[in-house]
């Protein structure tokens, strides 16, 4: 007896929320964010609105006699990015022809499975390629971290989140959620260049940096680099390489540190990958984030949160499908507390 439509949605739906864990395992950002409660939930909406203090509110008046005026100009400190959200859709497809060749609910629930994966895979790379390095060919309504443009210095064409421009001079044109750099300096990423050749005196200055623009004095705990300049720190540490952490290491995998910070390196991160089609060089090669997760948000709709329509006969073909939707946005709650290293490609 053929399996039901019924009965294949279920069961897929069982498998979905362990595909679901295993992106987020599978990409050190999403699942960096998630650990420090970085996966937010929302209603409905259009856009995704995020309040961000950038602003002091009031002014601090020393007192000499006890008898000065109190300074009572204040402003409002909250400014609101605004976000649209990127929605995508996947199917799963069954033809007619699989289930006559692959007799049994046992070989059909497999196929499906494999499906699954496979398309959970492909959201995985298209995520991971846009928010790293504005590289999809498909996802390009979701937010990036590229604020580059290829072969130039600090273009912020792609309106991204980092430049490569020096701390408190992203002034060109940049803005992120709508709101000007020039004009709110909290919203400028920290910046160091390696000129070529990677040292832990550049690593350590980008790491304090970040960490002394903290608002609660936390440092970054992961740093997402190219397979190059993981390459360059590798050798750096020859001597002394320590392995952590305990989680990583639990799941069978090493990974190096940086003062507590985990160093993963990503494929879609290098020279060759900044634009699609193009070559980058010099201060335009983003070779690492150094990112506080604390304050980076992945956001989703509360229904569409990698949600599995039930299988349905396609209309007019000798298959069944069922799609996989999802309504999601990377933002931030601080920039100033997250850095960007370039040229450090050996």
């Amino acid at each position: 007896m053929a399996i039901s439509n019924d009965i294949l949605s279920s069961t897929l739906r069982i498998l979905l929320d362990e595909a679901v864990d295993q992106l987020y395992q599978a990409t050190p950002l999403l699942d960096k964010m998630r650990e420090k409660g970085g996966v937010v939930t929302y209603d409905g909406g259009s856009k995704l609105d995020v309040p961000l203090i950038l602003e002091e509110h009031s002014s601090i008046t020393q007192l000499d006699s006890g008898y000065e005026p109190v300074n009572l100009a204040v402003r409002d400190a909250l400014r609101t990015a605004s976000f649209e959200w990127c929605d995508f859709v996947a199917p799963i497809v069954i033809t007619k022809s699989e289930e006559l060749s692959n007799k049994g609910e046992r070989a059909i629930i497999d196929i499906a499975e494999a499906r699954l994966k496979s398309v959970m895979g492909a959201l995985k790379r298209e995520v991971e390629k846009q928010i790293l390095a504005n590289s999809s060919s498909v996802l390009t309504r979701l937010n990036t971290f590229n604020g580059l443009s290829s072969g130039t210095t600090g273009g912020n064409v792609t309106a991204g989140f980092f430049d490569n421009v020096a701390f408190l001079g992203q002034t060109a044109g940049t803005n992120v959620g709508g709101l000007s750099k020039a004009t709110y300096t909290r919203l400028q990423n920290q910046f160091k260049t390696a000129g070529g050749s990677l040292t832990i005196e550049e690593m350590t200055e980008l790491y304090i940096n970040c960490q002394l623009n903290t608002p609660d004095g936390s440092a970054p705990d992961l740093i997402l680099c190219s397979p190059a300049f993981y390459s360059a720190y590798k050798k750096l540490l020859y001597n002394n390489e320590r392995f952590v952490d305990e989680k990583v290491l639990d799941g069978g995998k090493l990974a190096l540190a940086f003062n507590g910070a985990m160093v993963m390196p990503s494929p879609f991160l290098g020279a060759d990958v900044q634009i699609p089609g193009s070559t980058a060089s010099g201060d335009a090669i983003i070779s690492a984030y150094f990112l506080n997760t604390k304050y980076m948000k992945v956001g989703f709709d509360s229904s569409a949160q990698f949600e599995m329509s039930d299988f349905e006969n396609v209309s007019g073909y000798a298959s069944r499908s069922a799609n996989i939707y999802t309504r999601m946005q990377v933002y931030f709650e601080h920039l100033a507390s997250q850095g960007l290293m370039v040229n450090a490609e050996a």
